[in-house]
């Protein structure tokens, strides 16, 4: 499914990816853990195709296709995904004026808008945060939850959740967890984070350790795990 060669990235002017050589399969779920600033972020934000992240050296490929110096939107038109750590609002637009214009043409304004009302009411959203701009007046677990029904409406091939457990409570981390794991079915899901506290609701086939901008280690769920109850220590 996708496909990483030597891939080196820079940020700011500094190397923040060392060559990272690693392929994610379809119908699997890899967790890609790593301690701060261990370049997480910055290879979702590479996957997706972030302005801000220049790649130095190495491909980006996807179901066969280099699309290293492909543009954002060509990269989502193709299949990818990136719900980010911090989503941000967008006044004046709600969700399902966002996916519409996202989806223009491809389907009837009145099915999205059913669609989005059954995958809301699975993902416990409150009917007033769909009608309200974007993100306006949501919590953080709101927000990752409206991320969610996003790439839920969209259908992507790969989805990169970055650090979509964090600022989320126990209960939404729950139904977020149990949605991701239906949803997971056909797809490739790279969840980026920090702590394992999403990995009790979505198991892992893969667990990914960066360590300053390299893969440290590779490993089953289990890896995940072990990291939590023992640290970094245990790649070492």
């Amino acid at each position: 499914m996708l496909k990483l060669e030597s891939l080196k990235v820079t940020a700011d002017s500094k190397l923040i990816l060392k060559g990272i050589d690693f392929e994610f399969e379809k119908d699997k779920v890899y967790a890609v853990m790593g301690p701060n600033g261990s370049g997480k972020s910055t290879l979702a934000y590479s996957i997706a195709g972030h302005p801000g992240y220049e790649v130095e050296e190495g491909k980006i490929i996807f179901k066969g296709e280099d699309i290293t110096e492909e543009d954002p939107e060509k990269r989502a038109k193709k299949g990818i995904f990136l719900s980010f750590q911090s989503p941000l609002q967008l006044s004046g637009v709600n969700v399902v004026q966002l996916l519409r214009v996202a989806l223009e043409g491809e389907v009837d304004p009145l099915e999205l808008q059913k669609k989005v009302e059954k995958i809301a009411k699975e993902l416990d959203i409150r009917e007033e945060l769909i009608k309200r701009s974007l993100n306006e007046g949501a919590s953080g677990g709101e927000r990752k939850k409206l991320e969610l029904l996003q790439a839920a409406v969209l259908s992507p091939e790969l989805v990169i959740f970055d650090e979509i457990d964090t600022g989320v409570d126990v209960d939404a981390l729950s139904r977020i967890g149990k949605f991701i794991q239906k949803f997971k079915k056909g797809r490739t899901i790279i969840l980026i984070t920090h702590y394992s506290r999403i990995l009790k609701y979505v198991e892992p086939d893969k667990t990914v350790v960066l360590v300053d901008g390299r893969i440290a280690k590779v490993g089953g769920g289990d890896l995940a795990h072990l990291i939590e109850e023992q640290g970094y220590s245990v790649i070492s």
